[in-house]
């Protein structure tokens, strides 16, 4: 196979060796999983979310100890807790930022998972402090509130990135939900905002009911990927139309889904569920796949596909929007003989 291949890119304004990204998941928790990731080919790594409720218990925790036994006698502030004595989540996430800093040669992009302005501004700089090479705001909330308006949470997740924005250097990516009701356009205002690049799309674990115990219980279920074809459809549609890098995530899993986001318009494709089911030498396949049907026609670099296929590039533009539902409805007719 032809070593001529250039599958370089640039994502947040980093150049990667190539377009595979290992997405949050455990096996960016630790060293040992992001070393054997690095060593399969992924060109950068997610460090795991740290969730504002973690920061939030943090500030909590602080206060109980250090206010536990203040009503009891003098003597006893000499048994108060230092902060440096507390182990909790937010330390130990920033520790792992600054050791996969130096242990690794790739890019190391941070997470912060939150739902309020400010909640999370502190972390933010203190990521920056440990080393990330970016940072990734994943904007997770669910619109439960009756009274608060899709304006109202557009108007509140761009004032999140704002507020980062203003506060870090760090190139950041925005990690968006699906449910926006002008997703073009709330992209663009995120990009407005301070957005550097857009990662499509965070994945909902709805949670399940247990009938025999009347309980509310997780179901975290893995991708596939047909569910790439969700952020393959907006990654079409941004590209050209945003300024920022564009990330394909959830359903990528095999090289074929790689070079589907890729000549959509995408800078780079996330993969984490293929990862947890195959481990991390699965990168070292996947690229292994890309490369070969990058050669076999005739393309040089990734940056000479990317876009091809994507909205701005196609006759048919339609095919992006709602005239490919009734093709696609009419496709699946032709081939059962009709719809009784």
């Amino acid at each position: 196979m032809s070593d001529s291949i250039d599958l370089t890119t640039r994502y947040l304004g980093l150049t990667l060796a190539s377009p595979l990204i290992a997405s949050s998941s455990p096996l960016t928790g630790d060293l040992d999983g992001l070393r054997r990731l690095e060593e399969a080919g992924a060109a950068a790594v997610v460090l795991p979310s740290l969730f504002e409720e973690e920061i939030s218990h943090h500030a909590l925790e602080i206060d109980r100890m250090l206010e536990t036994g203040s009503e009891a006698f003098g003597e006893a502030t000499s048994y108060f807790p230092t902060v440096d004595d507390l182990d909790v989540g937010p330390d130990r996430y920033l520790e792992l930022v600054a050791r996969a800093k130096q242990s690794l040669e790739i890019p190391v992009i941070a997470s912060l998972n939150g739902t309020t302005p400010g909640g999370w501004l502190e972390y933010a700089r203190s990521i920056e402090a440990a080393g990330a090479d970016a940072l990734e705001l994943n904007l997770y909330f669910v619109a439960a509130d009756p009274e608060e308006t899709a304006a109202d949470i557009e108007s509140r997740d761009r004032a999140i990135v704002e507020q980062v924005r203003e506060s870090i250097g760090l190139p950041i990516s925005v990690k968006l939900s699906p449910f926006f009701t002008a997703l073009s356009h709330t992209a663009c205002e995120l990009v407005d905002a301070g957005a550097d690049g857009l990662t499509l799309f965070n994945r909902f674990y709805q949670p399940d009911l247990d009938i025999e115990r009347l309980e509310i219980v997780p179901r975290l279920a893995l991708s596939h990927s047909y569910e790439l074809l969700l952020p393959l459809r907006w990654v079409g549609i941004l590209r050209g139309r945003v300024d920022a890098s564009l990330a394909a995530s959830s359903g990528v899993h095999v090289a074929e889904d790689v070079l589907k986001v890729i000549l959509a318009g995408a800078d780079v494709a996330m993969i984490a569920s293929a990862a947890l089911e195959r481990g991390p030498d699965h990168f070292a396949e996947v690229l292994q796949g890309v490369r070969h049907w990058m050669e076999d026609r005739e393309y040089e670099s990734v940056d000479q596909m990317r876009g091809s296929v994507g909205q701005h590039a196609v006759s048919d533009p339609a095919a992006y929007e709602r005239g490919n539902y009734l093709r696609t409805l009419r496709s699946y007719a032709s081939r059962i003989g009709g719809i009784g």
